[in-house]
């Protein structure tokens, strides 16, 4: 017989006025207390949706490498005319991500030689194998199996909401493309969406 959902919330009406379930609350921490909770809500109506989509081309010199890209990312907010809404920040490439992260000199340092202790460029990687792999080949292919690798604890993209015309970054947060390849031009999408 299949079981409504009526017949689902008298069953766990009944389960939780057993003894061993109220002794299994007592254990759990208390809720918490939600007078020191801040919440701020604005509601806006607005009757049209503004998506715009813009291109930045950003030439890297190093890898790893950090770009700060957040005054460009602003800048395309700004010109968007959107007021609240989000922005998305895309690498077009496997090689080249996008994090968001402090922009402190030793920690970008700190943060370059963890993706080399984590994926080694000297490691054996078989995408760089040329008289194996057949697929994906240009003629100027090169060996960045650690690239793609290094890609993997990244990111291709970060969404950043949009509050009053400006993306809503953290007093230390900025926006990053991290080249993990070779030097050269990289593509990065910028995508408002809101009112």
């Amino acid at each position: 017989m299949k079981q409504t959902s009526a017949d689902r919330l008298l069953n766990l009406k009944q389960h939780s006025s057993h003894p061993a379930q109220s002794e299994h609350a007592e254990m759990l921490e208390p809720p918490t207390n939600f007078s020191q909770v801040h919440r701020g809500l604005v509601l806006r109506r607005e009757s049209q949706t503004l998506v715009t989509v813009g291109s930045l081309e950003i030439e890297t010199t190093a890898a790893p490498g950090f770009y700060d890209i957040t005054d460009e990312v602003i800048a395309q907010v700004a010109d968007s005319g959107v007021t609240a809404g989000q922005v998305s920040v895309f690498s077009c490439h496997t090689t080249a991500a996008i994090r968001i992260n402090e922009s402190e000199p030793l920690l970008l340092r700190d943060m370059a030689r963890s993706l080399r202790h984590i994926v080694p460029l000297d490691s054996y990687y078989e995408h760089n194998d040329f008289g194996r792999r057949v697929i994906n080949m240009n003629e100027d292919e090169c060996a960045n199996g650690h690239a793609h690798c290094q890609h993997l604890f990244l990111s291709t993209s970060e969404t950043v909401p949009v509050f009053d015309g400006r993306p809503t970054l953290g007093i230390y947060q900025r926006v990053f493309l991290i080249e993990l390849d070779h030097p050269r031009m990289r593509q990065v999408l910028v995508t408002v969406i809101g009112c």
